[in-house]
């Protein structure tokens, strides 16, 4: 994941992203300038924020804001850890099957949202896994701490922990601003979609406070507003990465997608990973095996809505590219690129328009 991080953040800062391609005449007397900023203290990932404004202190209390709110969504969000004053996903997760938490409005908007495009998609993305998903969880922090006694986490005890992942028997009530699991072995994680949602509820408040030159990356989740205002480009360019790690350089970027207002984020199988017996299983369990998916090494997905983007490209790494794009034709706006186990690149209709491969540049 860290490799990921700091090549997709060598994209952002360097060329990639931001190369002009062609002169333009101003579109107006006043005068921005590009201020960039880094933070790694939300969502255990290093999060980017690269935008135009008028000053550097305009900028910096920009920022300030920003990485204020990915820490209130982080503790808001975490399942591991708890904090004074705060019911967090956590204290639902603690209190499964005896009482309802009173809880943020984040909390109940980010499980509505969850449950709503479980519906959409077929339910391969649920947040309510997080009986399985902790299983391998303990069994890969194993591997990785001591890898030469790696193992794989038994069959019949994830089968056990799927006795308990319905994702109607978390109870929602508005009124109360209340979550209650009904199953008392049941946990919620939102680790497919938190850190999407998150980065699209800040863009949007960011938005509206007046700050629209502006991309965000968290951890590989990218939004990009609006377009740089350096009078050359108009839109964004965001690399796509190489899903291969062997590849360093500039070859570690398969391609540059240039966009505006929209989000790019990638699943794949080089983040988060163990070696058992020289093979490698990676966090994105497939619900329907659950085994690490084998369809792809690598989906990336490109869409307005970075919470989307995020519970997609988790989504679509466990389906066939058929069943993707069946899916992503019901999506207005979305695009997919996948990168199968033999390293061969497919696109998804439309998207060769924003690809740099494909003659696209941040000058159209």
């Amino acid at each position: 994941m860290r490799r990921l991080v700091i090549a997709l953040i060598a994209v952002l800062m360097a060329a990639g992203i931001f190369t002009g391609c062609g002169e333009k005449e101003p579109e107006t007397t006043v005068s921005y300038t590009k201020y960039s900023n880094t933070f790694f203290d939300a969502f255990d990932t290093v999060i980017t924020v690269i935008g135009y404004t008028e000053t550097e202190e305009e900028f910096n209390g920009y920022y300030e804001d920003i990485r204020r709110q990915y820490g209130d969504y982080h503790k808001l969000y975490d399942i591991y850890n708890t904090y004074d004053g705060i019911n967090n996903l956590k204290t639902i997760n603690d209190n499964a099957g005896k009482e309802p938490v009173k809880v943020d409005r984040k909390i109940i908007d980010l499980l509505k949202f969850a449950k709503e495009w479980y519906d959409k998609t077929g339910g391969r993305t649920n947040i309510a896994l997080g009986a399985m998903l902790s299983i391998w969880s303990d069994y890969r922090n194993e591997g990785m701490d001591d890898p030469m006694n790696a193992k794989l986490p038994p069959m019949e005890e994830l089968k056990a922990a799927m006795e308990h992942v319905d994702i109607n028997k978390v109870i929602i009530n508005e009124a109360n601003s209340t979550v209650y699991l009904e199953d008392p072995e049941m946990r919620l994680d939102v680790g497919a979609v938190a850190k999407g949602y998150a980065t699209e509820m800040i863009s949007e408040d960011m938005r509206a406070k007046g700050f629209t030159s502006l991309i965000m990356s968290a951890g590989g989740n990218v939004k990009a507003l609006d377009k740089p205002l350096d009078n050359i480009r108009d839109r964004w360019g965001v690399g796509i990465q190489n899903p291969d790690e062997s590849i360093v350089g500039e070859d570690a970027t398969l391609d540059t997608v240039y966009l505006n207002n929209l989000c790019v984020v990638s699943s794949g199988d080089y983040q988060r990973y163990y070696i058992v017996d020289e093979k490698k299983y990676h966090h994105l369990i497939d619900p329907t095996t659950l085994m690490p998916g084998d369809y792809f090494k690598a989906v990336t997905v490109i869409t307005p809505n970075s919470g989307v983007a995020d519970f997609l490209s988790t989504t679509m790494f466990l389906m066939d590219i058929e069943e993707g794009k069946k899916l992503i034709a019901t999506i207005p706006d979305t695009y997919a690129y996948w990168v199968t186990m033999e390293g061969e690149v497919v696109i998804s209709d439309g998207l060769e328009k924003m690809l740099k491969s494909k003659g696209a540049s941040g000058a159209d």
